[in-house]
């Protein structure tokens, strides 16, 4: 059996003397090389986080790495977890109508700059049919109704289910999750939102944004909980406007804005460079 070659660990806890020391030097007794590291401590919460990427000894396998630092993880209290660099997260996407997110992924994807399997695009729509069938991905017609969303949901969870799918996407599914499956899809769902957090909400929210005359618009993509839009933020940008700017040139620089956003929250998560903090996040970019 063909061992691991390198694997990402990633933790939390509470803030002591001697962290680093023991797990650097549990792998170095074993071999292993540190190919990345990076640390922080949330001072208010007196709480230890860090992320590193090893480079293994030929033949360990996943679980034995996993049994090897359980000792040190038990020792400190950690919440932690280690991942094989070489395996991919199943990404299933969800959309609506609007496509720029999906195309963006779905792109990056094919031309191997998002580490990421895409096994499947669902919508309440047929409009994204073509294109992802374009790029030989599986499309699934889930359309929605408000007596219908409970069933429709568990067509959702099953295809998660029978994809195996690590992460659901949200690339501007313009439905809102029920409570029952941001709990069964809790720290495993990215939605993209069309504003900076917090924001104009409901309906046509360029044009409440022209409106106020705002000078800076842009996009969150956070993880999704039932708490509407107020889920853990991974990611935020910005661009300036200015009085010239017409709603409709306002919004094609929001989806911009989102495309880039979203497809960097996707990387960071797929590369586990995000550790929860709370109803916050630690974010290991590079």
């Amino acid at each position: 059996m063909v061992g691991v070659n390198e694997i990402v660990l990633t933790f939390s806890c509470r803030d002591a003397h001697g962290i680093v020391a023991a797990v650097a030097g549990l792998f170095a007794e074993k071999g292993f090389n540190i190919k990345e590291s990076s640390q922080f401590e949330d001072v208010n919460e007196r709480r230890f986080f860090m992320r590193t990427e090893f480079q293994c000894p030929p033949g360990y396998q996943l679980e034995e790495i996993k049994a090897l630092f359980e000792p040190v993880g038990a020792r400190y209290e950690m919440d932690w977890q280690i991942f094989d660099v070489d395996t991919r997260p199943r990404v299933l996407i969800a959309v609506s109508q609007w496509g720029h997110c999906l195309s963006s992924l779905l792109n990056n994807w094919k031309n191997g700059t998002l580490p990421i399997d895409i096994v499947g695009v669902v919508s309440n729509h047929e409009v994204m049919r073509d294109l992802t069938e374009w790029y030989q991905v599986p499309f699934h017609y889930l359309p929605v109704t408000r007596e219908t969303k409970p069933e429709q949901e568990a067509q959702i969870w099953g295809l998660v289910q029978e994809q195996r799918a690590d992460c659901l996407v949200l690339a501007r599914y313009m439905q809102i999750l029920s409570d029952d499956l941001c709990r069964k899809l809790s720290g495993r769902a990215i939605n993209i939102h069309h504003s900076f957090l917090p924001g104009f909400k409901g309906a046509r929210p360029y044009h409440q944004a022209f409106e106020r005359g705002v000078k800076l618009i842009g996009a969150t993509a956070h993880y999704v909980t039932a708490d509407l839009d107020e889920g853990p933020i991974i990611e935020q940008s910005v661009e300036r406007v200015s009085h010239v700017h017409v709603p409709e040139e306002m919004a094609e620089i929001g989806r911009d804005i989102e495309a880039v956003v979203l497809n960097r929250a996707v990387r960071w998560h797929a590369e586990h460079r995000v550790v929860m903090n709370g109803t916050k996040t630690v974010v290991f970019s590079r």
